[in-house]
């Protein structure tokens, strides 16, 4: 049988030898190759061990993004491994022939979760932006457990045919002694279901929630500050044009105070304070949007570096079935196959690095960690006493005797009487302003 024939030639080397030059290639490649796992595994390590251990990052994306360290993590010890010995062997399968589609299984199985649980942190964010309400009853622990359980629910069942149909016949999975898949439609249909579908999923929920953050921020600024007069002063195209009125100034200096407020980073699970020595709520909701901006590039980033990795490998697989032999080659694109999946493996790699370069709270879990310190320092008594005691003289609504002072500096005194109405006014809308201007934990 096919299965007999298989099983014999795996078992044999491959009849042709490298010359030296080439021996020296594939041991700098080995060599390389290992560098990548072992930044893949010890990176996604650390993510994992931050989010297990810091209670900053206790909220629904990080719980999906230690569940996507989990996959990485997989992925660098069950995966590429494998991978590099079959670079060793010039592509040629020298394992057991049943190990063939358990090892593609794995690989389809922890690449497809990766691309799910960007899919699902982009929806899960698009509809904690759109629906904070519902979203805030429903995102609790077991809710995100449930969300993660049905990504890798949905990941294992789309690679599933995999092993059933290699382990019955080996035709599907070897071709010329190199273990890769061979039927046309299934490579077809699982780069779209995979990967494309996710993929454009997870751009308009991405795109949706930047957009909704804009808006968001615009209306809250709106109602905690009012409109700019316009200006009477003509210009040459006879129009009026909006001067820069105090009313602007204040709500500059509002944006500048809550950008001083959150330059701590992105990392923290949300905005907390005590109502009595806290910011101003308007400061407060300022600053929570400033942090779902952040949290929103930091993902940004992310997603980009997959999809830049991962697209090379998945078109030019869809380009080796619908291509026409005489138009694509393909022994060419079969060695563009094995360079572009090496460039999305690496996207496991770098995922940990960006949370080190652009997220405060990663950042120092991993300088601890590294060093053998698994819990923060604690802070010194006099240092904790200075940042607990409630900040003195607050009016009715918050502001300091700063706050005031710069509120003045910058206010006509003709319109101080007027704006501290409007202020008192205001005042009476928190309500609606912790409805309007609710939003989720950040990254």
């Amino acid at each position: 049988t096919f299965n007999a024939q298989v099983g014999s030639a795996c078992s044999l080397p491959p009849s042709s030898r490298a010359t030296e030059a080439e021996e020296v290639e594939k041991n700098w490649a080995a060599l390389l190759i290992m560098a990548v796992v072992a930044v893949t595994v010890t990176g996604n390590i650390l993510v994992i061990l931050a989010v297990s251990l810091e209670r900053k990052l206790h909220n629904a994306t990080n719980y999906f993004l230690a569940s996507l360290a989990v996959a990485d993590m997989l992925l660098g010890l069950l995966v590429m491994p494998v991978s590099m010995v079959t670079v060793l062997y010039d592509y040629w399968w020298p394992l057991p022939a049943d190990l063939c589609p358990v090892w593609i299984y794995l690989d389809v199985l922890f690449s497809t979760a990766s691309i799910m649980h960007l899919c699902a942190i982009s929806l899960d964010r698009y509809i904690a932006i759109h629906n904070p309400l519902h979203h805030s009853r429903s995102n609790s622990r077991a809710k995100a457990r449930v969300k993660i359980l049905a990504v890798w629910t949905i990941s294992a069942g789309i690679s599933m045919p995999i092993p059933v149909l290699g382990l019955r016949d080996h035709s599907k999975v070897f071709k010329d002694g190199s273990c890769q898949l061979t039927d046309d439609s299934f490579v077809l249909i699982g780069s779209f279901v995979a990967f494309f579908v996710p993929l454009t999923i997870m751009v308009v929920t991405y795109a949706l929630t930047i957009r909704a953050l804009q808006n968001e921020a615009t209306l809250c600024l709106d109602l905690l500050v009012p409109r700019p007069k316009w200006s009477t002063t003509l210009t040459l195209g006879f129009l009026p044009q909006p001067a820069m009125t105090p009313d602007k100034t204040f709500r500059r200096s509002l944006s500048r105070k809550a950008s001083a407020v959150s330059a701590g980073g992105v990392g923290g699970g949300g905005v907390r304070g005590s109502v009595s020595g806290g910011p101003p709520f308007g400061l407060r909701t300022i600053q929570s949007i400033n942090n779902e901006q952040k949290a929103s590039k930091v993902l940004g980033v992310v997603f980009f570096l997959f999809v830049v990795m991962w697209c090379p490998f998945f078109i030019t697989n869809v380009l080796a079935v619908v291509c026409d032999p005489a138009l694509c080659e393909p022994a060419v694109l079969g060695g563009l196959l094995n360079v572009f999946v090496w460039i999305g493996y690496l996207s496991s790699a770098v995922n940990p690095l960006v949370y080190t370069l652009f997220n405060n709270t990663y950042r120092a879990a991993f300088y601890r960690y590294v060093r053998c310190r698994y819990r923060a320092q604690k802070k010194p008594l006099q240092q904790f006493l200075v940042n607990t005691i409630p900040p003195k003289s607050r009016n009715h609504l918050g502001f300091s005797e700063t706050d005031q002072k710069i509120t003045k500096k910058i206010l006509h005194p003709s319109q101080m009487k007027k704006t501290s109405m409007r202020v008192d006014l205001r005042s009476l809308r928190l309500p609606l302003l912790q409805f309007l201007c609710r939003t989720p934990s950040p990254l």
